[in-house]
């Protein structure tokens, strides 16, 4: 039986301090001192994993939600023995965010994606009345798109054309999705101009990205799996980053297992990486930049043509902004790793042949960059290491059901004239 109560918390702002009562879907700080994320302070410093709950929200003492969904998985997180002994390793710990029934992991998406959705669509909303506004490389789009299907949750979803293909589900969406893209060419960043466009409509609001509690807090639940099935901090954290968002949140749920003081005190080494040539986050941190460093946008366009792993092609993470990136790798004195598409391809053959499933092309990524990291001496052979597998099992999920994909009703160009995104998005939702 669902026992669910809505967690207690309140916002913090990381520029100034000031603490908050969650009303208004709050992305910035209420006094705009400068640009800063906020952080939730639960009342429960700690946690108890709820089994009787659905899904994720067994880990509902850390998300700031005022109910629960149907439909949710959660990250699932069990020790290495075929990639592990590989590789030398004697404590590889894996979470897996999927699709992998044999395994418990019941992400129909295939993707982590899943942890945000379902947090970010649970979290106390003033704005019921609207319409959500969401941009995606793919993932996220595929994820919110099946929640908000699932619990008739209006949606506008913001996409590049090119990543189309991203957008497979089990059965046709609801009407109450409607999924717009960014022309042939165009990659997240123009994605992300497109929903900021629509979200200036008075008929939606934003999502809010990285800005969003929830969706930190719902990522962050790969370490809080990782660590309430270990027993204690890791040393080492594996992730592929395209935002950086999901390295910021496993920052964070690490100083709320400090705080909670029953598996350590420990700050995990935060080895994030990128898929090559598209590095940006890496050729920042490299020098110690607390700024991102000028990117020519039709060479970073042609980048991101390359690369395999598009849903690493953050053009604008939040890098630089109070308590993101650039924070979370000082703090962890951490390290920005890159992989090509070529050691990606061969690392996720490596985990279908060592671990039995398969995953995707970012969470390759990470797996190539753990490699390295052990054949370069990077990471000590007996060191308790978390490797965050972000997606897996979709192709497995596409083998195993009839997936339906869906398509844009409007196309815009890459540039577009913010009137007439307007005047067409009011003519697509005039009732």
């Amino acid at each position: 039986m669902n026992t669910f109560k809505p967690t207690q918390y309140k916002l913090e702002s990381l520029c100034c301090g000031t603490i908050f009562e969650d009303k208004n879907w709050d992305l910035n700080c209420p006094k705009n001192e400068k640009p800063s994320l906020i952080r939730a302070i639960y009342e429960n410093k700690h946690i108890t994993v709820h089994e009787k709950l659905p899904g994720l929200y067994k880990f509902a003492d850390w998300l700031p939600i005022e109910r629960t969904l149907e439909g949710s998985g959660a990250p699932v997180t069990y020790k290495s023995e075929g990639l592990a002994k590989h590789l030398g390793l004697t404590n590889l710990y894996i979470t897996f965010n999927g699709y992998w029934p044999e395994r418990g992991a019941l992400m129909q998406t295939g993707t982590f994606k899943e942890c945000e959705a379902y947090a970010v669509c649970a979290r106390k909303n003033p704005h019921k009345n609207k319409t959500m506004v969401v941009a995606s490389a793919g993932n996220t789009a595929r994820a919110f798109a099946r929640v908000c299907s699932e619990n008739n949750i209006p949606l506008l979803l913001c996409i590049p054309e090119d990543n189309l293909d991203a957008m497979w589900f089990s059965k046709p969406l609801a009407p109450c999705v409607r999924v717009i893209a960014s022309a042939k060419g165009s990659d997240y960043f123009d994605a992300i101009h497109l929903s900021n466009i629509a979200s200036e409509m008075d008929i939606f609001y934003p999502e809010g990205g990285a800005k969003n509690v929830a969706r930190r807090d719902g990522m962050a639940l790969t370490v809080v799996s990782a660590v309430t099935t270990i027993g204690r901090i890791p040393d080492y954290y594996f992730q592929a980053v395209g935002s950086g968002t999901g390295a910021i949140a496993a920052w964070e749920a690490n100083l709320r297992f400090i705080e909670d003081g029953r598996f350590g005190n420990n700050k995990m080494k935060l080895m994030v990486s990128q898929n090559a040539p598209f590095q940006p986050i890496k050729d920042a941190w490299d020098i110690r930049s607390r700024e991102m460093l000028p990117l020519d946008d039709n060479l970073a366009r042609k980048q991101v043509e390359i690369i395999n792993a598009k849903v690493l092609s953050n053009r604008k993470p939040p890098y630089s902004i109070f308590g993101g990136l650039f924070d979370a790798l000082s703090d962890t004195n951490g390290e920005v790793l890159v992989a090509t598409n070529a050691q990606g391809d061969a690392a996720a053959q490596l985990f279908l042949n060592t671990e039995g499933n398969d995953i995707s092309s970012a969470a390759a990524i990470a797996v190539a960059t753990l490699i390295d990291s052990v054949k370069n001496g990077k990471v000590e052979k007996d060191a308790t290491i978390m490797l965050n597998i972000t997606g897996g099992g979709a192709e497995k999920f596409i083998r195993e059901n009839n997936v339906v994909y869906v398509q844009p009703e409007m196309i815009f160009p890459i540039d577009p004239d913010p009137a007439d995104v307007k005047s067409k998005l009011s003519l697509m939702f005039k009732k």
